[in-house]
């Protein structure tokens, strides 16, 4: 296997009245959601052989989230049932280009309720790259959970990856959210975060501070997302910097799920950070170009061919 992933498998309602105020929409579309999901179906796209660990519910949603997983080529022989619990609601306003508020609904989500196996650990451990987030810290047992598995990963030499991920409905304070992740950061090779989650795992004000923080405290790989400002990455002393990739913006919710997906396909596959950053910055344009998260991911040949376009290379054959 190439890549494993524990985390949360959400379900997702899109509008479909744009530029409809949230409170007036009659009218969604389902989709699959939840970070590490997204991320699993982003990296089969690519081509990356992915599993995924997780719970679900043995309810009607649960079910279309795990076919369309398995649909995807996404392993889930390691995803548990918890009956009688749901999986997180998350719906979505449309409001191109920039307004995407969204409501959810997260009161003993069925994620929270995974409970790693021994197997379970074992199937992590043979896994070239183990990714999770902080969500799954929010509460036990998947809090217990993450961190073992964490362990496990890093003990048998996966490189490991932790994606912030902050949810506020999720955690009490931002203060309890920064202290779980900072508990998992002996573990972790790659960091990735926007400004907020990354001030908020370093537990201070500004970002500069923060990234000065979280170098000092050894964190191999340090991925600050900068929005519309690109994206920087802490490997040294030096950082490596790509702006974005300048696209017209139909949604912009599951961007970060793009670029992570494809800079961990580059990084799974040994390319330098910068050619990573070129998989990321093409990936999250596609998935900001269409609407939703998962059915927004790209396929590999899509990816490269913006890389080629972005970079005025022409296509192979021409």
């Amino acid at each position: 296997m190439d890549i494993t992933i524990l985390g949360r498998i959400g379900y997702d309602l899109y509008s479909e009245e744009p530029n409809v105020p949230l409170p007036q929409v009659r009218r969604f579309s389902r989709y699959l959601g939840g970070s590490s999901a997204n991320m699993a179906v982003g990296l089969a796209r690519l081509g990356a052989k992915v599993g995924i660990l997780a719970s679900l519910g043995n309810d009607s949603l649960s079910e279309y989230l795990i076919q369309f997983l398995k649909s995807e080529k996404v392993d889930t022989g390691h995803v548990q049932t918890a009956p009688g619990y749901l999986p997180s609601l998350c719906l979505t306003e449309v409001s191109p280009p920039d307004r995407f508020p969204q409501v959810f609904y997260r009161r003993d989500p069925v994620d929270t309720r995974l409970d790693a196996t021994a197997e379970d650990l074992s199937y992590i451990a043979s896994s070239r790259m183990f990714i999770t987030n902080g969500t799954s810290l929010c509460a036990s047992p998947s809090r217990e959970s993450t961190y073992r598995a964490l362990e496990r990963a890093r003990a048998a030499g996966s490189r490991v990856v932790l994606d912030v991920d902050y949810r506020a409905m999720s955690w009490r304070n931002p203060d309890e959210a920064g202290l779980a992740v900072r508990m998992a950061l002996p573990f972790v090779d790659v960091l990735i975060g926007n400004e907020l989650e990354l001030t908020i795992v370093a537990g201070v004000s500004g970002l500069d501070e923060a990234i000065q923080k979280l170098r000092q405290a050894r964190v191999p790989m340090l991925v600050s997302k900068l929005g519309d400002k690109g994206t920087r990455v802490w490997t040294g002393e030096e950082p490596v910097f790509l702006p974005p990739y300048s696209v017209p913006v139909v949604a912009t919710i599951g961007a970060g799920d793009g670029f992570a997906s494809g800079f961990l396909y580059g990084l799974v596959r040994g390319l330098p950070v910068i050619e990573c950053l070129h998989y990321g910055n093409a990936a999250a344009a596609i998935v900001v170009s269409r609407l939703s998260c998962s059915e927004a991911m790209p396929t590999l040949a899509e990816v490269e061919q913006i890389i080629r376009e972005q970079r005025g290379v022409p296509a192979p054959g021409r």
